[in-house]
């Protein structure tokens, strides 16, 4: 196995946290809490606005430059599957909230496959960070790039 450990940063992206998404997310995921789906019962439990469901900040992929991200780790997409991705929340997020995410590369290493040869493992982590400057989630992740099929 070889390891890499680098602190790169790959891209930083900006987004609103749209009531209209979180609305999108909850049909999504069935999510039954009516603090995501009405502003009312959001407000009596003490908050500004709906909240965001737990895997929200997913949506910053639509804001990112995908194809200058696979460019600069030099991946080859169609070999590309998602490992592992971890959420941390250090806050609720609600309709409203300007963030701010800055994602780096924390390792970036090559193992052997049992089947599929040498793969490569490159762990993400994004802080996303809100208009105070405060970090409201942290984001981790791996992608896995499969090694070449003979």
């Amino acid at each position: 196995m070889s390891r890499t450990r680098t602190e790169q940063i790959v891209d930083d992206v900006t987004f609103e946290v749209e009531r209209g998404k979180i609305l999108e997310f909850a049909r999504a995921t069935h999510t039954q809490d009516q603090v995501h789906t009405d502003t009312a019962i959001a407000r009596a439990n003490g908050f500004n606005d709906v909240l965001a469901t737990p895997t929200h900040v997913a949506v910053a992929g639509h804001y990112r430059d995908q194809r200058g991200f696979v460019t600069s780790l030099g991946l080859a997409m169609e070999r590309v599957v998602v490992g592992k991705v971890r959420w941390e929340y250090f806050r609720p997020l609600a309709a409203g909230d300007k963030l701010r995410g800055r994602r780096r590369v924390v390792s970036d290493e090559r193992r052997e496959g049992k089947r599929s040869g040498q793969m490569r493992l490159i762990t993400l982590a994004t802080d996303y960070i809100d208009a105070r400057g405060d970090v409201v989630v942290r984001q981790s992740e791996v992608l896995v790039e499969r090694g070449e099929q003979a």
